[in-house]
């Protein structure tokens, strides 16, 4: 066994920490970041978090988007869902076998987290620790430096690869210990522990749960999940509503060939984006509830425009503005 660990590094605080425990005891780590499209994983200079943290830890990073994989976990987790839609336990195994996977190829003798004992309700229990371990085959190699005196005792340790006496005993769902080592470290730019996976988010979740039930759920709707208002107009059709100029031009860019695209003729307001099969009345409906969203809500016609997203050939239509209650009915 040599002194080589492949570590799970998310950027947040904690998979920070696990790092330099690591590092502190020579152990060379190669950071790996699998990505999902709806992890909150993104900085607001459009940097992956896990790609600045490498940075800072002075490591090697490898990014791998394991979105179209993960639908299937997403679909049907074997050990069920959180409070919302999201399969912590089901995600955590699938990520780890994953690496597992990669430590051959790499050289890597075990695996190192940042999770911490009972730190999440769902995934951090004892119970779900071990049920992870287990699951992802890498009983004896997987290491929580961060809680590994309260853990059993792991190969790399036994072996003296790892000094058990260097690892800590942090517990529970505090952040206070943490927070003391990062400033021990030095350690001052890190995401705010309660950002993550959208999946836990409520409204979030709906607009998921909708793609299942109506059979859609794949990797461009996802995508398109994270951005405007969403309504659901038939079983086969649902819109997007964008909310200001970014979304608007986030809208365009997601929108596929065979997508409409809606805008208020000569006038601002959003750009809304209709996607699945649809006939002239769906067309109708997903007007009127766009032309809702504008201020000129109240006026008994509006001008609309809209095109394919394959196409610049406009087509034009009047509509009468949807009203608040025919749009909070299909509100997803």
């Amino acid at each position: 066994m040599n002194k080589k660990c492949i570590a799970m590094l998310s950027g947040g605080l904690d998979s920070i920490l696990a790092v330099k425990l690591m590092q502190e005891q020579g152990i060379e780590v190669l950071a790996v970041n699998f990505s999902i499209d709806f992890c909150a994983c993104i900085t607001q200079n459009g940097e992956n978090v896990a790609t600045k943290a490498a940075k800072m830890l002075g490591v090697p990073v490898k990014v791998v988007d394991i979105t179209e994989e993960y639908l299937e976990v997403l679909k049907n987790p074997r050990h069920g869902y959180g409070a919302n839609i999201n399969p912590c336990i089901d995600c955590k195994i699938f990520m780890l076998k994953k690496a597992k996977d990669m430590m051959a190829g790499c050289g890597a003798s075990f695996i190192v987290t940042g999770e911490v004992l009972g730190e999440r309700p769902m995934s951090q229990r004892l119970d779900a620790l071990n049920i992870i371990t287990r699951d992802s085959g890498l009983k004896g190699f997987l290491l929580r430096p961060l809680s590994a005196k309260l853990l059993e005792e792991t190969v790399p340790e036994k072996e003296g690869i790892v000094d058990r006496s260097k690892l800590l005993d942090i517990s529970g769902r505090s952040r206070k210990p943490q927070f003391a080592l990062a400033a021990k470290y030095g350690i001052k730019e890190y995401p705010n522990p309660a950002g993550g996976c959208l999946l836990t988010d409520p409204g979030f979740t709906n607009r998921v749960k909708d793609l299942i039930k109506n059979d859609a759920l794949a990797v461009d709707d996802l995508k398109l999940l994270t951005v405007g208002r969403h309504f659901r107009l038939s079983p086969e059709a649902k819109l997007a509503v964008g909310r200001d100029q970014d979304e608007n031009e986030e809208l365009q860019k997601l929108a596929k060939k065979d997508d409409l695209i809606f805008k208020l003729k000569d006038r601002q307001g959003p750009i809304s984006v209709l996607r699945g099969s649809y006939d002239e009345n769906i067309i109708m409906l997903a007007a009127s509830v766009a032309m809702y969203h504008t201020k000129f809500r109240n006026e008994p016609s509006l001008t609309v425009d809209y095109w394919n997203g394959g196409s610049s050939d406009k087509r034009t239509i009047s509509v009468k503005p949807a009203t608040p209650g025919e749009v909070e009915k299909l509100r997803l």
